[in-house]
């Protein structure tokens, strides 16, 4: 019998267990481990490992980038109507972004980061991303989504460790296209916190060396933070 059959064949109490397993991730926080949720719910480590390889498989869960915790997943996000009606942005802050796109030869996109969650804000008419769906499913093939994972507190990528001590920003060549790669520049609040993004996507050169779109951008970000925090 396959691990979701033998579930099933359990029902409702899996259910229970598995929406237990759910609040409790929402409860505790993104980057909670599987040791820390089977203690809070009395359940068998065995069992709530099932419980959250399934939840996983099924993208109401995601893994943090070391792979030791969890966070609440893209489907969680559809549910509570947080990806089919994201908050829109203030006229100002669109005025901002109208310009930075002027001035920036691709797209530009705005993202924030609920609840351990991506939330697509305003994304590029001109230039759309390529996938908003798999952005939000899979993170960390995206600049914009391995920056949110950073803020997860998992282990941080070599790569983006030295990108944003360099840049400030996060990049990542070749996922979608050889020629293509997209870059993220955090959006801080006034405690220092990475509460979102301004992405970039166009040209792979201008990603590999990326101080004329940083240059670009930095004027957005500054005008567009005390608008969106």
């Amino acid at each position: 019998m396959s691990e979701r059959a033998g579930l099933a064949a359990r029902q409702p109490g899996a259910v229970r267990s598995a929406l237990a397993v759910l609040e409790a991730v929402a409860h505790l926080g993104a980057g909670v481990s599987a040791q820390r949720i089977s203690a809070e719910l009395g359940l068998p480590r065995a069992t709530t490992y099932r419980l959250l390889n399934l939840l996983v498989e099924d993208e109401y869960l995601v893994r943090t980038p070391d792979l030791t915790g969890f966070a609440l997943g893209a489907r969680v996000a559809h549910l509570t109507g947080v990806v089919s009606a994201p908050p829109r942005l203030p006229t100002a802050a669109r005025a901002v972004l109208a310009e930075a796109r002027r001035t920036v030869r691709g797209g530009v996109h705005v993202v924030l980061f609920v609840d351990g969650r991506l939330v697509v804000v305003d994304t590029d008419p001109d230039f759309p991303l390529s996938d908003e769906a798999r952005l939000v499913r899979e993170p960390g093939r995206y600049a914009l989504g391995r920056l949110l994972l950073v803020t997860l507190g998992g282990a941080v990528d070599a790569d983006v460790e030295t990108d944003l001590v360099r840049f400030g920003a996060v990049r990542q060549s070749g996922e979608v296209t050889a020629t293509t790669g997209c870059l993220a520049l955090p959006i801080r609040d006034d405690t220092g916190a990475v509460v979102g993004a301004v992405g970039f996507s166009g040209a792979r050169h201008r990603v590999d060396e990326p101080a004329e779109v940083i240059r670009s951008l930095e004027p957005a970000v500054r005008a567009l933070t005390p608008l969106v925090v």
